[in-house]
């Protein structure tokens, strides 16, 4: 089976989830600056979620792109992964209303984490449909990034309860290394050319 027709949904997917968290930010009716004070947690935490999807939609297009062919598998665990993308907009909504308390917090945390799982599923999916010596296999190596994500995940889970801006930091800072381009599938595919 190809793949275009799951790069294409998968991609409708995405647009559809940033767009709603954009129209979740309300416009104030006061045209004055100091109405855009009580907006600013739930525009720090769209910019945050905003960066995550992109992050998805850039390292899954590179994944797709080394990836040949699409199982039953593949399809079912790239929608899995998608129902994760999906609860962003509740996730971030939440949080960002209640100005980063504890509980909204972890459950975006919660939100993240099994984004995280599940895009590892889709990648284990996909070697495990290629074989062992496909070229996503040969890409990722020992992927750092992967396996240090949960963990950060998990630990901004716990330190919502002690201190959310902890939590954040914790956010942001995955944020970052996944900002960073991973070019691990670009040069294999080139090596492979």
């Amino acid at each position: 089976m190809g793949k275009t027709r799951l790069e294409a949904f998968s991609d409708g997917v995405l647009a559809i989830i940033i767009t709603i968290m954009v129209l979740e930010m309300k416009v104030p009716h006061d045209p004055s600056l100091a109405a855009l004070a009580p907006i600013v947690p739930v525009f720090l935490s769209y910019v945050l979620s905003f960066v995550y999807v992109g992050i998805y939609w850039n390292n899954h297009h590179h994944m797709l792109h080394a990836c040949k062919r699409v199982s039953a598998r593949v399809l079912w665990a790239n929608l899995h992964l998608l129902f994760w993308l999906s609860l962003f907009p509740f996730a971030t909504g939440w949080m960002g209303e209640n100005h980063f308390a504890p509980l909204p917090s972890a459950l975006y945390g919660v939100v993240l984490l099994a984004a995280a799982i599940a895009y590892w599923l889709l990648q284990q999916a996909i070697i495990a449909t290629e074989g062992e010596a496909s070229t996503l296999q040969r890409a990722i190596g020992s992927d750092w990034k992967g396996k240090l994500s949960p963990v950060l995940y998990v630990c901004g889970i716990g330190l919502t309860f002690v201190e959310s801006w902890f939590a954040q930091a914790l956010y942001v800072a995955v944020a970052l290394i996944w900002l960073v381009p991973d070019r691990r599938i670009e040069r294999t595919l080139v090596h492979d050319a």
